[in-house]
């Protein structure tokens, strides 16, 4: 654990440094005490970026197993390296591609969407069928940086207003998904838990 801790703290430092965005330590935190309480065996993360999330959900306990997308090759080779760092490459399947592009079969306990936010109903959508009966998905950035809940007009570039508009679309579309109880929490840079409901 000193060796994934060491790797942990170079991985973070890399991320600040290169600008990668990786969870917060409250978000991080959250969804590893998620993971441990909810008995969480099998996870499906779109979104890897360097691998920083999906070793410490790994590291919550040895018989977890992580699928993860990343479709920027430059921050997949990190990942790889990084995964292989801590010696999880049994436990981590990295995925190099566009998640719009992977199709799989397999089923999982949680979904965790971290990528392009303006995809995100896109993503929910897709991989809502690889859900277990009673999965949840969990999304990350929904205040992105507490702009979501600033005026429209406040916002100066065209392209920020775009994409706030798709994030405030998507907590629409959560909330009014009638398959899902979903919980909106104001950690790390919000997150949103879509609890599955039994039918």
């Amino acid at each position: 654990m000193v060796e994934s801790y060491s790797v942990i703290k170079s991985m973070k430092e890399y991320a600040d440094k290169e600008n990668v965005p990786i969870m917060s330590e409250d978000g991080i935190n959250y969804l590893v005490k998620y993971i441990s309480k909810n008995n969480v065996q099998k996870v499906l993360e779109i979104g890897t970026a360097i691998g920083y999330s999906a070793i410490l959900m790994a590291l919550t306990n040895e018989n977890i197993e992580v699928t993860t997308i990343e479709r920027d090759e430059k921050r997949y080779l990190e990942a790889v390296k990084n995964v292989k760092k801590v010696g999880l490459e049994k436990r981590i399947n990295l995925i190099y591609n566009d998640a719009s592009d992977v199709v799989l079969n397999e089923k999982y306990d949680l979904i965790f969407i971290d990528a392009a936010k303006a995809q995100n109903i896109r993503f929910f959508e897709k991989f809502e069928k690889n859900l277990n009966h009673d999965g949840t998905i969990i999304t990350d950035n929904l205040n992105f940086h507490g702009l979501v809940s600033k005026k429209e007009e406040e916002i100066a570039s065209k392209n920020l207003k775009a994409l706030i508009r798709k994030i405030k679309n998507y907590i629409v579309f959560l909330k009014s998904n009638k398959n899902y109880d979903t919980d909106f929490l104001d950690i790390g840079d919000g997150l949103a838990v879509s609890k599955k409901k039994n039918k």
